[in-house]
């Protein structure tokens, strides 16, 4: 009888577990993901942070918010949801032509761990369809929405040529809190090297209020650099990465 509970106690942790590393930002059982570079002060990457964004492109706040951005001369990162693309190509033209990078957020933001192989297929194909209308070429970067995935995410990702990305500190700003929370948050959570999400827009519809995040964006900035840090975009973030491991291999 014992054995009975013990088991089923280990298949329920397990399960936990499972449930854990799909959701999980930095975990890596269902596949490699990006989530940063090693926060140490030997990393040669330790003094950069790579801004992302979510959810847009969102009017009136991914305007407010590049320029922001422009004032303090950083490029960030923008995963894109594909319907608001199509709605308005003009905010993803202007999001490139500043130098940011663009990635793949799907088309309509469904949770990945329940959708069918051939629903992922067409959300990831929809979302880079639209974004290749809007702008051409792009980067081949992907995140999936809340973060979920599971094996047949990441392997269909990188079937169509997408590397995924995560982030390793977020702000946890999707419920529009004041723009000091926002930034108690992120600061809580830096160690350097770090992939931080944020959100420009919301996956509900357009429009979504995020003027916080806009001043919480620029007050992060200013503080981060003052403190010797330089914000790089993910694609460059990456590439550190790869010769960092060059190096060290």
């Amino acid at each position: 009888m014992l054995g009975f509970v013990l088991a089923g106690t280990a298949a329920g942790a397990g399960l936990i577990a499972a449930g854990y590393q799909s959701m999980s930002p930095t975990g890596q059982w269902y596949g490699r993901t990006f989530t940063g570079l090693p926060g140490t002060e030997l990393a040669r990457g330790a003094k950069h942070l790579a801004l992302t964004y979510d959810d847009g492109p969102n009017d009136p706040h991914t305007p407010k918010l590049l320029e922001v951005l422009s004032r303090h001369n950083v490029r960030a990162t923008f995963f894109l949801i594909g319907r608001y693309v199509c709605e308005r190509p003009d905010l993803v033209r202007e999001i490139a032509g500043a130098g940011h990078a663009i990635g793949n957020h799907t088309f309509t933001h469904p949770l990945l761990i329940f959708q069918s192989e051939s629903g992922i297929r067409q959300q990831l194909s929809d979302c880079r369809a639209a974004l290749q209308d809007a702008i051409g070429e792009h980067s081949n970067l992907f995140r999936p929405p809340f973060g979920g995935r599971r094996p047949a995410v990441l392997r269909i990702a990188r079937e169509l040529g997408l590397e995924p990305v995560m982030w390793s500190v977020t702000g946890y700003d999707w419920n529009a809190p004041s723009a000091a929370q926002i930034e108690a948050r992120v600061a809580g959570q830096i160690r350097g090297g770090d992939v931080i999400l944020l959100h420009d827009g919301g996956h509900k519809q357009m429009g979504a209020d995020r003027s916080q995040t806009v001043i919480a964006t620029d007050h992060l900035v200013a503080r981060y650099k003052g403190e010797g840090y330089e914000f790089v975009t993910t694609l460059e973030m990456m590439k550190q990465s790869a010769l960092d491991c060059h190096v060290h291999s």
